[in-house]
Protein backbone atom coordinates (compact mmCIF):
# COMPACT_ATOMS: atom_id res chain seq x y z
CA UNK A 1 0.00 0.00 0.00
CA UNK A 2 2.96 2.27 0.66
CA UNK A 3 3.93 1.65 -3.38
CA UNK A 4 -0.10 2.97 -3.93
CA UNK A 5 0.59 6.16 -1.77
CA UNK A 6 3.49 6.74 -3.55
CA UNK A 7 2.06 6.17 -6.64
CA UNK A 8 -0.84 8.77 -6.43
CA UNK A 9 1.70 11.26 -4.47
CA UNK A 10 4.02 10.88 -7.39
CA UNK A 11 0.37 11.11 -9.78
CA UNK A 12 -0.43 14.31 -8.40
CA UNK A 13 2.93 16.14 -8.75
CA UNK A 14 3.27 15.33 -12.09
CA UNK A 15 0.14 16.22 -13.23
CA UNK A 16 0.49 19.23 -11.68
CA UNK A 17 4.02 20.63 -12.94
CA UNK A 18 3.10 19.36 -16.52
CA UNK A 19 2.56 22.25 -18.04
CA UNK A 20 5.72 23.35 -17.13
CA UNK A 21 7.40 19.94 -17.53
CA UNK A 22 5.93 20.54 -21.29
CA UNK A 23 7.53 23.90 -21.96
CA UNK A 24 10.95 22.95 -20.34
CA UNK A 25 13.28 20.49 -20.07
CA UNK A 26 11.95 18.62 -17.02
CA UNK A 27 10.33 15.90 -17.49
CA UNK A 28 7.20 13.74 -15.75
CA UNK A 29 8.98 10.50 -17.16
CA UNK A 30 11.86 11.36 -15.09
CA UNK A 31 10.01 12.74 -12.30
CA UNK A 32 8.59 9.29 -12.13
CA UNK A 33 11.47 7.89 -12.17
CA UNK A 34 13.44 9.92 -9.23
CA UNK A 35 10.48 9.13 -7.10
CA UNK A 36 10.78 5.39 -7.49
CA UNK A 37 14.57 5.39 -6.37
CA UNK A 38 14.13 8.08 -4.03
CA UNK A 39 11.47 4.95 -1.58
CA UNK A 40 13.46 2.73 -2.87
CA UNK A 41 15.88 -0.05 -0.27
CA UNK A 42 18.45 2.63 -1.76
CA UNK A 43 17.35 5.93 -0.05
CA UNK A 44 14.31 6.55 2.35
CA UNK A 45 13.48 2.53 2.01
CA UNK A 46 10.13 2.79 1.96
CA UNK A 47 9.54 0.24 -0.68
CA UNK A 48 11.34 -3.10 -0.66
CA UNK A 49 11.19 -4.20 -4.40
CA UNK A 50 14.14 -6.44 -6.31
CA UNK A 51 14.63 -7.37 -9.83
CA UNK A 52 12.84 -10.74 -9.67
CA UNK A 53 9.63 -9.64 -7.76
CA UNK A 54 6.36 -10.32 -9.85
CA UNK A 55 5.27 -6.45 -9.21
CA UNK A 56 8.27 -5.29 -11.46
CA UNK A 57 7.34 -7.84 -14.70
CA UNK A 58 4.19 -7.34 -14.16
CA UNK A 59 4.20 -3.56 -14.46
CA UNK A 60 6.60 -3.68 -17.53
CA UNK A 61 4.71 -5.59 -19.34
CA UNK A 62 1.16 -3.88 -19.26
CA UNK A 63 2.98 -0.68 -19.66
CA UNK A 64 4.50 -1.96 -22.95
CA UNK A 65 1.32 -3.57 -23.88
CA UNK A 66 -0.95 -0.60 -23.92
CA UNK A 67 1.43 1.79 -24.89
CA UNK A 68 1.80 -0.52 -28.38
CA UNK A 69 -1.71 -1.08 -28.57
CA UNK A 70 -2.40 3.11 -28.80
CA UNK A 71 0.73 3.77 -30.69
CA UNK A 72 -0.72 1.03 -33.54
CA UNK A 73 -3.81 3.27 -33.53
CA UNK A 74 -1.58 6.19 -34.96
CA UNK A 75 -0.17 3.80 -37.62
CA UNK A 76 -2.17 5.17 -41.37
CA UNK A 77 -1.87 2.34 -43.73
CA UNK A 78 -2.39 4.33 -46.50
CA UNK A 79 -0.01 6.89 -45.48
CA UNK A 80 3.01 4.23 -44.68
CA UNK A 81 2.02 3.04 -48.19
CA UNK A 82 3.08 6.00 -49.33
CA UNK A 83 6.41 6.40 -47.16
CA UNK A 84 7.38 3.01 -45.89
CA UNK A 85 10.99 3.11 -47.12
CA UNK A 86 12.65 4.67 -44.56
CA UNK A 87 11.08 2.64 -41.87
CA UNK A 88 12.14 -0.04 -43.30
CA UNK A 89 15.57 1.27 -44.00
CA UNK A 90 15.73 1.97 -39.98
CA UNK A 91 14.43 -1.71 -39.20
CA UNK A 92 16.33 -3.98 -41.85
CA UNK A 93 19.69 -1.94 -41.79
CA UNK A 94 19.32 0.71 -38.79
CA UNK A 95 18.70 -1.86 -36.27
CA UNK A 96 20.67 -4.85 -36.76
CA UNK A 97 23.97 -2.69 -37.03
CA UNK A 98 23.22 -1.20 -33.46
CA UNK A 99 23.04 -4.57 -32.11
CA UNK A 100 26.51 -5.20 -33.60
CA UNK A 101 27.83 -1.95 -32.61
CA UNK A 102 26.29 -2.27 -29.07
CA UNK A 103 27.99 -5.87 -29.27
CA UNK A 104 30.95 -4.98 -30.20
CA UNK A 105 31.33 -1.79 -27.18
CA UNK A 106 30.04 -4.14 -25.05
CA UNK A 107 32.49 -7.20 -25.62
CA UNK A 108 35.53 -4.58 -25.51
CA UNK A 109 34.54 -2.35 -22.95
CA UNK A 110 32.36 -4.47 -20.56
CA UNK A 111 34.40 -8.26 -20.84
CA UNK A 112 30.89 -10.33 -21.75
CA UNK A 113 31.04 -12.91 -23.98
CA UNK A 114 30.18 -12.43 -27.64
CA UNK A 115 26.79 -14.35 -26.87
CA UNK A 116 26.09 -12.64 -24.14
CA UNK A 117 27.18 -8.99 -25.89
CA UNK A 118 24.67 -9.49 -28.77
CA UNK A 119 21.97 -10.20 -26.15
CA UNK A 120 22.44 -7.00 -24.36
CA UNK A 121 22.68 -5.83 -28.33
CA UNK A 122 19.57 -6.87 -28.78
CA UNK A 123 17.71 -5.64 -25.64
CA UNK A 124 18.51 -2.02 -26.11
CA UNK A 125 18.11 -1.77 -30.01
CA UNK A 126 14.18 -1.31 -29.54
CA UNK A 127 13.03 2.24 -29.37
CA UNK A 128 10.28 3.78 -27.58
CA UNK A 129 8.67 7.21 -28.43
CA UNK A 130 7.01 7.96 -25.31
CA UNK A 131 9.95 9.53 -23.96
CA UNK A 132 10.16 11.84 -27.25
CA UNK A 133 6.43 12.75 -27.19
CA UNK A 134 6.78 16.44 -27.88
CA UNK A 135 8.48 15.27 -31.55
CA UNK A 136 6.08 12.35 -32.23
CA UNK A 137 3.07 13.72 -30.61
CA UNK A 138 2.57 17.37 -32.72
CA UNK A 139 1.78 17.89 -36.25
CA UNK A 140 3.90 20.91 -36.45
CA UNK A 141 7.02 18.34 -36.42
CA UNK A 142 7.27 16.87 -40.29
CA UNK A 143 4.90 13.68 -41.51
CA UNK A 144 8.04 12.05 -42.36
CA UNK A 145 9.74 12.36 -39.17
CA UNK A 146 6.67 11.56 -36.80
CA UNK A 147 5.90 8.59 -39.05
CA UNK A 148 9.36 6.73 -38.88
CA UNK A 149 10.54 7.49 -35.31
CA UNK A 150 6.73 5.90 -34.60
CA UNK A 151 6.84 2.95 -36.94
CA UNK A 152 10.27 2.30 -36.26
CA UNK A 153 9.39 2.10 -32.29
CA UNK A 154 6.48 0.16 -32.66
CA UNK A 155 7.78 -2.75 -34.75
CA UNK A 156 11.05 -3.13 -32.98
CA UNK A 157 9.74 -4.49 -30.40
CA UNK A 158 8.67 -7.42 -32.14
CA UNK A 159 11.62 -7.94 -33.92
CA UNK A 160 13.95 -7.53 -31.70
CA UNK A 161 12.17 -9.91 -29.03
CA UNK A 162 13.15 -13.80 -31.14
CA UNK A 163 16.69 -12.14 -31.35
CA UNK A 164 16.58 -12.05 -27.67
CA UNK A 165 14.87 -15.03 -26.70
CA UNK A 166 17.79 -16.95 -29.40
CA UNK A 167 20.31 -15.88 -27.67
CA UNK A 168 18.92 -16.63 -24.01
CA UNK A 169 18.91 -19.69 -25.08
CA UNK A 170 22.08 -19.87 -26.72
CA UNK A 171 24.19 -18.45 -23.47
CA UNK A 172 22.72 -20.46 -21.04
CA UNK A 173 22.89 -24.14 -20.09
CA UNK A 174 20.34 -25.15 -22.64
CA UNK A 175 21.79 -23.86 -25.55
CA UNK A 176 21.68 -26.89 -27.55
CA UNK A 177 17.28 -26.35 -27.68
CA UNK A 178 17.98 -23.24 -29.48
CA UNK A 179 16.69 -24.58 -33.04
CA UNK A 180 13.35 -25.58 -31.19
CA UNK A 181 13.23 -22.91 -29.88
CA UNK A 182 13.61 -20.89 -33.03
CA UNK A 183 10.71 -22.72 -33.97
CA UNK A 184 8.37 -21.85 -31.10
CA UNK A 185 9.22 -18.02 -30.75
CA UNK A 186 7.74 -18.62 -34.82
CA UNK A 187 4.78 -19.90 -33.62
CA UNK A 188 4.34 -17.17 -30.48
CA UNK A 189 5.07 -14.26 -33.36
CA UNK A 190 2.88 -15.75 -35.55
CA UNK A 191 0.08 -15.76 -33.46
CA UNK A 192 0.32 -13.16 -31.98
CA UNK A 193 0.14 -11.73 -35.42
CA UNK A 194 -2.89 -13.64 -36.23
CA UNK A 195 -4.81 -12.58 -33.13
CA UNK A 196 -3.73 -8.82 -33.83
CA UNK A 197 -5.34 -9.05 -36.58
CA UNK A 198 -8.86 -11.39 -36.31
CA UNK A 199 -10.16 -10.04 -32.84
CA UNK A 200 -10.52 -6.48 -34.18
CA UNK A 201 -12.10 -7.97 -37.14
CA UNK A 202 -14.35 -9.82 -35.09
CA UNK A 203 -15.19 -6.93 -32.90
CA UNK A 204 -15.96 -5.02 -35.66
CA UNK A 205 -18.23 -7.29 -37.76
CA UNK A 206 -20.12 -7.85 -33.97
CA UNK A 207 -20.18 -4.02 -34.27
CA UNK A 208 -22.61 -3.85 -37.26
CA UNK A 209 -24.73 -6.37 -36.61
CA UNK A 210 -28.47 -4.57 -36.29
CA UNK A 211 -29.33 -5.85 -32.87
CA UNK A 212 -25.95 -5.16 -31.46
CA UNK A 213 -24.44 -1.25 -30.47
CA UNK A 214 -22.93 0.57 -27.49
CA UNK A 215 -24.73 3.84 -26.38
CA UNK A 216 -21.99 6.59 -26.73
CA UNK A 217 -21.14 6.93 -23.44
CA UNK A 218 -20.04 2.91 -23.26
CA UNK A 219 -18.19 3.53 -26.97
CA UNK A 220 -14.83 3.97 -25.74
CA UNK A 221 -15.07 0.82 -23.48
CA UNK A 222 -15.23 -1.17 -26.78
CA UNK A 223 -11.87 -1.21 -27.55
CA UNK A 224 -10.42 -1.45 -24.10
CA UNK A 225 -12.59 -4.87 -23.76
CA UNK A 226 -10.81 -5.77 -27.15
CA UNK A 227 -7.14 -5.27 -25.66
CA UNK A 228 -8.03 -6.94 -22.29
CA UNK A 229 -9.51 -9.98 -24.10
CA UNK A 230 -6.06 -10.01 -26.34
CA UNK A 231 -4.21 -9.51 -23.22
CA UNK A 232 -5.63 -12.23 -21.72
CA UNK A 233 -5.19 -13.99 -24.52
CA UNK A 234 -1.68 -14.06 -25.56
CA UNK A 235 -1.02 -14.50 -22.19
CA UNK A 236 -2.96 -17.70 -21.72
CA UNK A 237 -1.69 -19.09 -25.71
CA UNK A 238 2.17 -17.88 -24.94
CA UNK A 239 1.52 -15.92 -28.06
CA UNK A 240 3.56 -12.67 -28.33
CA UNK A 241 1.74 -10.11 -26.54
CA UNK A 242 3.68 -7.08 -28.24
CA UNK A 243 3.52 -7.56 -31.83
CA UNK A 244 -0.65 -8.51 -30.77
CA UNK A 245 -0.77 -5.48 -29.71
CA UNK A 246 0.25 -3.08 -31.88
CA UNK A 247 -1.38 -5.01 -35.36
CA UNK A 248 -4.16 -4.75 -33.24
CA UNK A 249 -4.19 -1.16 -32.50
CA UNK A 250 -3.13 -0.56 -36.35
CA UNK A 251 -6.39 -3.39 -37.90
CA UNK A 252 -9.01 -1.60 -35.45
CA UNK A 253 -8.21 2.06 -36.43
CA UNK A 254 -8.58 0.78 -39.85
CA UNK A 255 -11.52 -1.13 -39.83
CA UNK A 256 -13.34 1.14 -37.37
CA UNK A 257 -11.80 4.77 -37.16
CA UNK A 258 -14.68 5.62 -35.11
CA UNK A 259 -13.81 3.76 -32.29
CA UNK A 260 -10.66 5.34 -32.60
CA UNK A 261 -12.05 8.32 -32.02
CA UNK A 262 -13.93 7.64 -29.31
CA UNK A 263 -11.21 5.82 -27.43
CA UNK A 264 -8.38 7.88 -28.08
CA UNK A 265 -9.01 10.06 -24.88
CA UNK A 266 -9.35 7.51 -22.62
CA UNK A 267 -6.27 4.80 -24.33
CA UNK A 268 -3.96 7.66 -24.01
CA UNK A 269 -4.76 8.55 -20.51
CA UNK A 270 -4.72 4.61 -19.75
CA UNK A 271 -1.12 4.21 -21.62
CA UNK A 272 0.46 7.16 -19.69
CA UNK A 273 -0.94 5.25 -16.60
CA UNK A 274 0.42 2.59 -17.12
CA UNK A 275 4.02 4.27 -18.28
CA UNK A 276 4.15 5.93 -15.11
CA UNK A 277 3.54 3.09 -12.57
CA UNK A 278 6.33 0.97 -14.82
CA UNK A 279 8.55 3.65 -14.38
CA UNK A 280 8.11 4.52 -10.92
CA UNK A 281 8.70 0.33 -10.33
CA UNK A 282 11.90 0.08 -12.18
CA UNK A 283 12.65 3.41 -10.88
CA UNK A 284 12.70 1.62 -7.40
CA UNK A 285 15.40 -1.17 -8.96
CA UNK A 286 17.75 1.75 -9.33
CA UNK A 287 19.81 1.56 -6.04
CA UNK A 288 22.84 2.97 -5.38
CA UNK A 289 24.40 -0.41 -5.51
CA UNK A 290 23.27 -1.27 -8.68
CA UNK A 291 25.29 1.48 -10.27
CA UNK A 292 27.91 0.74 -7.99
CA UNK A 293 28.39 -2.22 -9.64
CA UNK A 294 28.69 -0.90 -13.09
CA UNK A 295 32.55 -0.45 -14.04
CA UNK A 296 34.34 2.27 -15.60
CA UNK A 297 33.75 0.61 -18.68
CA UNK A 298 30.40 -0.19 -18.44
CA UNK A 299 29.60 3.47 -18.01
CA UNK A 300 31.63 4.29 -21.44
CA UNK A 301 29.30 1.41 -23.24
CA UNK A 302 26.10 3.47 -21.63
CA UNK A 303 27.52 6.65 -23.00
CA UNK A 304 28.49 5.51 -26.84
CA UNK A 305 25.25 3.55 -26.84
CA UNK A 306 23.43 6.38 -26.70
CA UNK A 307 25.86 9.59 -27.74
CA UNK A 308 27.21 7.16 -31.13
CA UNK A 309 25.76 3.51 -31.44
CA UNK A 310 22.14 4.40 -32.04
CA UNK A 311 22.54 7.67 -34.54
CA UNK A 312 25.44 6.11 -36.40
CA UNK A 313 23.68 3.21 -37.49
CA UNK A 314 20.03 5.14 -38.46
CA UNK A 315 22.35 7.73 -39.87
CA UNK A 316 24.03 4.89 -42.37
CA UNK A 317 20.57 3.77 -42.67
CA UNK A 318 18.86 6.33 -44.08
CA UNK A 319 21.81 7.60 -46.59
CA UNK A 320 20.83 8.64 -50.08
CA UNK A 321 17.04 8.62 -48.39
CA UNK A 322 15.17 11.74 -49.38
CA UNK A 323 14.84 13.11 -45.60
CA UNK A 324 16.26 16.48 -45.00
CA UNK A 325 19.28 16.68 -42.65
CA UNK A 326 17.94 18.23 -39.69
CA UNK A 327 15.16 16.00 -39.48
CA UNK A 328 17.73 12.74 -39.70
CA UNK A 329 19.98 13.94 -36.96
CA UNK A 330 16.89 14.10 -34.77
CA UNK A 331 15.76 10.72 -35.64
CA UNK A 332 18.91 9.56 -35.36
CA UNK A 333 19.10 10.89 -31.70
CA UNK A 334 16.21 9.79 -30.67
CA UNK A 335 16.32 6.33 -29.94
CA UNK A 336 15.45 6.32 -26.14
CA UNK A 337 15.45 2.61 -25.20
CA UNK A 338 12.08 2.44 -22.73
CA UNK A 339 9.52 -0.17 -21.79
CA UNK A 340 10.81 -3.12 -24.42
CA UNK A 341 14.20 -2.87 -23.07
CA UNK A 342 13.00 -3.01 -19.43
CA UNK A 343 11.16 -6.70 -20.26
CA UNK A 344 13.86 -8.29 -22.23
CA UNK A 345 16.29 -7.28 -19.83
CA UNK A 346 14.33 -8.67 -16.84
CA UNK A 347 13.86 -11.61 -19.18
CA UNK A 348 17.49 -11.62 -19.45
CA UNK A 349 17.96 -11.45 -15.23
CA UNK A 350 15.50 -14.21 -14.77
CA UNK A 351 16.57 -16.60 -17.51
CA UNK A 352 20.07 -17.64 -15.10
CA UNK A 353 22.31 -17.70 -17.82
CA UNK A 354 26.30 -17.45 -16.46
CA UNK A 355 26.67 -13.29 -16.71
CA UNK A 356 23.02 -12.12 -16.90
CA UNK A 357 23.38 -9.96 -13.43
CA UNK A 358 26.48 -8.13 -15.12
CA UNK A 359 24.44 -8.00 -18.36
CA UNK A 360 21.44 -6.54 -16.50
CA UNK A 361 23.22 -3.99 -14.65
CA UNK A 362 24.28 -2.51 -18.08
CA UNK A 363 20.87 -2.81 -19.51
CA UNK A 364 19.15 -1.10 -16.69
CA UNK A 365 21.63 1.77 -16.65
CA UNK A 366 21.70 2.52 -20.15
CA UNK A 367 18.05 2.68 -19.60
CA UNK A 368 18.08 5.09 -16.74
CA UNK A 369 20.87 7.59 -18.40
CA UNK A 370 18.21 7.20 -22.06
CA UNK A 371 15.42 8.11 -20.34
CA UNK A 372 17.07 11.37 -18.20
CA UNK A 373 19.11 12.41 -21.89
CA UNK A 374 16.08 11.44 -24.39
CA UNK A 375 12.52 12.84 -22.09
CA UNK A 376 14.95 15.92 -20.90
CA UNK A 377 15.94 17.17 -24.84
CA UNK A 378 12.30 16.37 -26.88
CA UNK A 379 11.06 19.58 -25.63
CA UNK A 380 13.95 21.80 -26.68
CA UNK A 381 14.38 20.12 -30.04
CA UNK A 382 10.44 20.44 -30.49
CA UNK A 383 11.00 24.07 -30.91
CA UNK A 384 13.47 23.86 -34.11
CA UNK A 385 9.89 23.09 -35.75
CA UNK A 386 8.36 25.62 -34.39
CA UNK A 387 6.12 24.13 -31.93
CA UNK A 388 5.54 26.63 -29.46
CA UNK A 389 2.34 26.13 -27.47
CA UNK A 390 3.41 22.93 -25.81
CA UNK A 391 1.43 22.84 -23.19
CA UNK A 392 -1.44 23.51 -24.40
CA UNK A 393 -2.86 25.20 -21.40
CA UNK A 394 -5.60 27.39 -21.51
CA UNK A 395 -5.60 31.50 -20.94
CA UNK A 396 -6.14 31.92 -16.90
CA UNK A 397 -5.10 35.47 -16.91
CA UNK A 398 -8.72 37.34 -16.12
CA UNK A 399 -10.67 38.87 -18.78
CA UNK A 400 -9.79 42.77 -18.88
CA UNK A 401 -13.24 44.69 -19.68
CA UNK A 402 -13.38 46.57 -23.07
CA UNK A 403 -13.17 50.59 -21.95
CA UNK A 404 -14.63 52.28 -24.56
CA UNK A 405 -13.09 55.38 -26.13
CA UNK A 406 -14.39 58.68 -24.88
CA UNK A 407 -14.86 59.57 -28.55
CA UNK A 408 -16.49 55.92 -29.72
CA UNK A 409 -20.30 55.85 -29.93
CA UNK A 410 -22.19 52.63 -28.24
CA UNK A 411 -24.98 51.28 -30.55
CA UNK A 412 -27.46 52.51 -27.85
CA UNK A 413 -26.37 56.10 -27.61
CA UNK A 414 -26.27 55.38 -32.29
CA UNK A 415 -30.03 54.23 -31.73
CA UNK A 416 -31.18 56.92 -29.58
CA UNK A 417 -29.36 59.78 -32.30
CA UNK A 418 -31.09 58.38 -34.92
CA UNK A 419 -33.84 60.15 -36.15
Amino acid sequence: MVLVAVFGAALLIAVLLSGLAARTVLSTSLLFLLGGALVSDGFLGLVHITADSEIVSVTADLALFSVLFTDGMHVSFPKLRQSWKNPARALGLGMPLAMAGMALITHYLVGLDWTTSFLVGAVLAPTDPVFASAIVGRREVPAKLRQLLNVESGINDGLALPVVLVLIAAAGPTSGRTQASIGEIALELGMGLAFGAVLPLGVAALVRLRLLGAEPKLQPLLPLATGIILYAACHLTHANPYLAAFSAGAVLASVSPDAKTVFEPLGEALAELAKFAALLVFGALLTPQLFGELSVGGYVAVVLAIVLIRPASLLVSLLGARVEQREKLVAAWFGPKGFASVVYGLLVLQAGIPQGEAAYTLIAVCIAFSIIAHSSTDVPIARMFHVDDLAELPDRRPATPAVPSPHSTTDQERHHASP
